[in-house]
């Protein structure tokens, strides 16, 4: 067989396992979901709606997310894994096909006879007069294709859920030889990927320009950093859930340049009573900030960069009363501060 003809097989029958994952239903085969519930179908388009009377802001890899007590607004933005070895979900398994829809994927494919003779054949045995009769259209209503997703981030595994679509009755657990069929677990972690938190810079006293040697109290408003959560669902698996929170613990503050003094020492500023630092009153010019920054020389014509970077501590819960942490999640900006020397009048 020609190099491009082996590869174009390749490339189709990936499609149809999994392994390139069959990432979106068209349109037509998502509208003919499972009744009672929105049904996945790979949909990766931001939508609104309900869901077994949530609030879903998004569906992606037959998953539905509940954002209504996430971070919300212009300013908010993604976390990233301080253990930069964790990545979410890179492949899964999920109800993704009635029969019909099922036939309605495949016998285009076979029909156009790039996939060869002995794969449309063996495809056909599975499927259609084997192992299965006409796509077990006899159990419509009472059960589904699983098939895989994959995470469009396309991290490291992305590839490999390459096991061909398989049914599973309403109710029943699926195959326990077939790996990443999804999980209270996974669900927690592709809830983790949509948690959105406040992204604003952190305020300084002085703010902008500062002087050397001058205590600069820095705080965040602690109304904007709250404990945020997400949920994630499989509409068509009843009771399968997972909630991911992530709350603030603390602040840490890189004055961007070896010239300087942090308070506290470490740089880390705690967070107590659900504030970040304090806020600057007058009177307090002298004092030490309990979350701030001494620069000890000027930054000249240019400016030092701060940055200040908030520490999430991650959880989640799910069904069947599990449950645990996962890696803490990070949010740092940058703010160019100005240092000036203080001026001296002789008379």
């Amino acid at each position: 067989m020609p190099a491009v003809n082996r590869l174009l097989r390749l490339a189709v029958a990936a499609l149809i396992t999994g392994s390139a994952c069959l990432l979106t239903a068209s349109p037509a085969l998502a509208s003919q979901g499972p009744p009672g519930g929105s049904f996945g179908g790979g949909s990766d388009t931001n939508t609104s709606g309900n869901v077994n009377g949530d609030t879903v802001s998004a569906t992606a890899g037959g998953v539905v997310f509940d954002t209504s007590k996430n971070g919300s607004g212009a300013s908010v933005g993604p976390v990233a894994s301080a253990d930069t070895s964790w990545t979410p979900p890179a492949c899964w398994y999920a109800p993704k096909y009635t029969p019909q829809q099922l036939q309605d994927t495949l016998e285009p494919i076979w029909e156009a006879g790039s996939t060869g003779d002995a794969w449309d054949a063996d495809q056909r045995k599975y499927y259609v007069d084997g192992d299965y009769k006409d796509f077990n259209k006899a159990k419509t209503g009472k059960g589904y294709w699983w098939d895989s997703y994959v995470n469009e981030s396309f991290p490291p595994g992305w590839d490999k859920c390459t096991h061909r679509p398989f049914w599973v009755d309403n109710g029943d657990a699926p195959p326990a030889d077939i790996p990443n069929v999804v999980t209270p677990e996974i669900l927690a972690g592709l809830a983790y990927a949509e948690i959105r938190v406040p992204t604003k810079p952190v305020t300084l006293k002085p703010e902008g320009t500062t002087k050397v040697n001058l205590p600069t109290w820095a705080w965040l408003d602690g109304a904007d950093f709250k404990p945020v959560s997400v949920t994630a669902r499989v509409p068509s698996i009843n009771g399968l859930f997972a909630t991911t929170t992530a709350e603030p613990v603390s602040l840490k503050i890189e004055p961007g340049t070896a010239d300087a003094e942090t308070y506290p020492a470490s740089g880390v500023c705690e967070i107590r009573g659900g504030h970040i630092g304090e806020e600057y009153a007058a009177g307090k010019a002298n004092e030490t900030p309990p979350c701030g920054v001494r620069y000890l020389r000027s930054s000249g014509d240019g400016t030092f960069h701060l940055r200040a970077t908030v520490t999430w501590k991650i959880h989640w819960v799910g069904s069947g009363n599990t449950g645990d942490t996962l890696p803490d999640g990070t949010f740092g900006a940058d703010q160019d501060v100005v240092v000036q020397e203080i001026q001296a009048v002789n008379r």
